[in-house]
């Protein structure tokens, strides 16, 4: 435990002065589209982009990803491949094909690491791949390698203006705690 602290001590006291520090690269005020099965995944993706100050709209099918693709026109898309019923490649193709969708970027995310999804992903038009599980860092290096190569900017709004103060977050945005038993389940 002492090397831990000598660690601390070193690079920092904690996570909330670097999470509270601006990230280099990175536009504030992203409008992500979190597309995923897993309510998990969905929770941990959208509570690291919200807590930098991004806008975050869920989906947990394919079809459901489209229509939001369609109508709320997000700055970037997080897109799991394998998923029930319409899966992710399927997906991309009819964002690809739709002119309204077409140049969103798109981040690939698969537990699954085969050389042939991420052919795939590459073939139709995916903007990068995303191995789970990941951490906050990788999924902050995406969206600056995006932005670094110009694909990736905020769009205007016409909504209220994007502010510096924190995201609230809603019993739906709370992570669930699998390891523990919910006290109201008593």
């Amino acid at each position: 435990m002492a090397t831990f602290e000598r660690i601390k001590r070193i690079f920092g006291s904690g996570q909330s002065e670097r999470r509270a520090a601006p990230r280099s690269g990175v536009p504030k005020g992203l409008h992500v589209l979190v597309v995923d099965d897993s309510p998990t995944i969905c929770a941990v993706l959208g509570k690291l982009l919200s807590q930098d100050g991004h806008v975050v709209i869920k989906a947990g099918t394919g079809e459901e990803a489209i229509a939001l693709a369609g109508s709320e026109l997000p700055d970037l898309i997080f897109l799991d491949i394998v998923m029930p019923g319409m899966n992710g490649f399927a997906v991309l193709r009819a964002l690809r094909r739709e002119p309204l969708t077409h140049d969103i970027p798109i981040v690939m995310i698969s537990g699954n690491l085969q050389a042939t999804e991420q052919f795939y992903v590459q073939r139709f038009g995916a903007d990068d791949f995303m191995k789970k599980p990941f951490g906050r860092g990788e999924v902050f290096a995406r969206i600056q390698a995006l932005t670094s190569s110009g694909r990736l900017t905020v769009r205007e709004r016409e909504q209220a203006a994007v502010t510096d103060e924190p995201v609230d977050q809603t019993v739906q945005d709370a992570i669930p705690d699998i390891a523990m038993p919910d006290p109201h389940d008593r």
